[in-house]
């Protein structure tokens, strides 16, 4: 087992050193129409560049890190591309202050043993000074316990797991909700909403997906919903059939699975062919079209999720951005677009306050957490950030979707 982690280990050190020779890759793109295969790099300069007034740029590296292949690409990809945008935006800024900010894009294939092989790859480099990531939980988990030894900063927009922040680690932030506000808010309102007055509840026996459902049942229980049946499925798997027939039995008003677009998709399908009739919902995990793919527009009628993100085009304002986005990128805004995009605003302001504080020099891991530690009232462009001392964003919402003729209906903010 060793052997195989030192070998993990080698190749992955390899794969850093393409990384930063190139582009920074991971440009793997997701479902849903939302691939960032035709996304730019941010520009790099393999090292310091002479400035318009003919000095030299010190180099400062902001890491991006999520699934950039794989079943949950959608996920990281959007978060890139949105993180990208907003370095794009700032970096004439910071030139003028001395520094070439470069983004570092990493794939950790929402694994957390990958996770924690990126986050020491990345401390490694002296010059990554803030992560904007992880973006799935359990990756996201194992990163932080190796970035809160080097004390490199990291703000997350999606990974929801309320244990991420509840472990103590100073390093960790998020600018979305925690699952036990998506949770509660999720079952609150089904039972006052949709009527619910028994569910079963199911999950994927990871991080995010038990996390999310956990917080469902407590809240059920809470409110004197019938619990019909809690069962935990392997993620990945094509047969469902048995924990379906076990539904059946029990019929219960609703389905409530906490898991990824790509295993929901199979149990929505199998259970609709099977007869079926109840209510599905689940968390910002069924936010991807593929879901509606796999388990078919008819079937995923009226499926309901909650999701950390809201609607983007529900101002002028918003669809002014989604405009300048698509166009200045040529990427279609994704499921994590927007929270990528305000996540390395967040950071990139926390860099900004740390060379102030520095006299204009390039600060240090330590300096930057500081910074972002402290970030207070930030209007980023979508959501409003001030991390309390956990590092959970005080200003963050839960909001309500469904499916509809094969596409995704905004419902309101979950209340």
């Amino acid at each position: 087992m060793k052997k195989q982690k030192t070998m993990a280990f080698l190749a992955t050190v390899v794969a850093l050193g393409t990384a930063l020779a190139g582009c920074g890759g991971g440009n793997a793109g997701g479902g849903g129409g939302n691939a960032s295969g035709g996304e730019q790099p941010a520009p790099q300069s393999g090292g310091n560049t002479g400035s318009s007034s003919g000095g030299a740029l010190q180099k400062i590296v902001i890491a991006a890190v999520g699934p950039m292949s794989g079943q949950y690409s959608d996920y990281g990809s959007t978060a890139k591309a949105g993180a990208e945008y907003a370095l794009k935006q700032n970096q004439e800024k910071f030139k003028a202050l001395g520094f070439d900010v470069q983004m570092l894009t990493q794939d950790d294939q929402a694994d957390p043993k990958q996770g924690v092989a990126v986050a020491q790859m990345l401390i490694s480099n002296p010059d990554v000074l803030g992560v904007v990531g992880h973006v799935t939980t359990g990756a996201s988990i194992t990163a932080s316990a190796q970035y809160e030894q080097e004390k490199l900063v990291m703000v997350s927009p999606s990974s929801t797991g309320s244990n991420l922040t509840d472990e103590g680690k100073k390093v960790v932030h998020r600018i979305c909700a925690r699952d036990d506000q998506q949770g509660s808010k999720a079952a609150i309102y089904a039972k006052n909403q949709l009527g619910v007055k028994s569910a079963y509840i199911v999950h994927d026996k990871q991080a995010y997906g038990q996390g999310l459902a956990d917080e469902v049942k407590k809240q059920f229980e809470k409110d004197g919903v019938t619990i019909a049946g809690y069962e935990g499925i392997t993620a990945g798997e094509k047969d469902y059939s048995a924990v379906i027939n076990q539904i059946l039995a029990a019929n219960p008003e609703m389905i409530y699975f906490g898991g990824y677009y790509s295993d929901a998709g199979i149990l929505i399908k199998q259970a609709r062919e099977k007869g079926y009739k109840g209510v599905f919902m689940g968390g910002d995990g069924y936010d991807s079209a593929d879901l509606v793919k796999i388990a078919g527009a008819d079937n995923a009628n009226n499926v309901i999720f909650t999701s950390t993100v809201g609607d983007l085009s529900a101002t002028e304002e918003g669809k002014k951005w989604i405009s300048e986005f698509e166009s200045s990128t040529g990427n279609k805004v994704g499921i994590f677009t927007s929270f990528g995009y305000d996540s390395m605003n967040v950071m990139l302001h926390g860099l900004e306050e740390a060379i102030k504080a520095n006299n204009g020099q390039k600060p240090t891991r330590e300096q930057v957490l500081d910074a972002v530690h402290k970030t207070k009232d930030f209007q980023g462009q979508f959501v409003k950030v001030t991390f309390n001392e956990k590092g959970d964003n005080e200003f963050a919402s839960v909001y309500v979707y469904k499916y509809e003729n094969g596409q995704k209906v905004f419902v309101g903010e979950a209340k």
